[in-house]
């Protein structure tokens, strides 16, 4: 069994060696730790997943915008990383991090405007995320295109850059 907690419970190493056995040590070039580089997770967004004491994966939420090249600003929230401890990848925890991480967002109201880099078919058919208003979008490193999602109301869909919100939420 599961337990979801905030991420903030667990020890920011023990969260980093999570990340670094999912995604090698080098993600911190990805396109996806730029765009919101400086920026904290949104902590009612963020959480561990732990099973009989250790910790199995972890899902954070983090602010960034949408700067529009019409002068619109939009605040977004970047779903991830989803990160999985190796040896149990497959078994559905990714799933259900990033369920429990979107029903916060619903009771936050910060669902209106999600964003992440991942794969299509996984978050479009598990959660409605897709790339059909990301298209003109720009981000502060190589990405393919196919993989830029979004889902919510208040997603912009013309031009513009994706980047580091000024201030984080609380």
């Amino acid at each position: 069994m599961i337990e979801f907690v905030p991420i903030a419970a667990i020890a920011p190493a023990t969260v980093e060696q999570v990340l670094d056995r999912a995604f090698g040590v080098d993600r911190h070039l990805r396109t996806a730790y730029r765009i919101r580089a400086g920026m904290v997770p949104i902590p009612n967004l963020s959480f561990a997943g732990v099973a009989d004491g250790a910790l199995v994966g972890t899902i954070q939420c983090w602010p960034i915008r949408f700067e529009g090249d019409d002068g619109s600003d939009v605040p977004l929230v970047q779903l991830g990383p989803v990160a999985v401890e190796p040896a149990r990848q497959q078994g559905g925890i990714g799933r259900a991090l990033t369920a429990h991480a979107l029903a916060a967002a619903v009771a936050a109201g910060l669902a209106d405007a999600l964003t992440l880099i991942g794969d299509p078919e996984y978050y479009g058919r598990f959660f409605g995320f897709d790339a059909s208003r990301t298209a003109a979008w720009r981000v502060p490193g190589p990405v393919e295109r196919h993989r830029l999602l979004a889902r919510g109301t208040g997603v912009p869909g013309g031009a513009g850059m994706l980047g580091p919100r000024i201030a984080a939420l609380a």
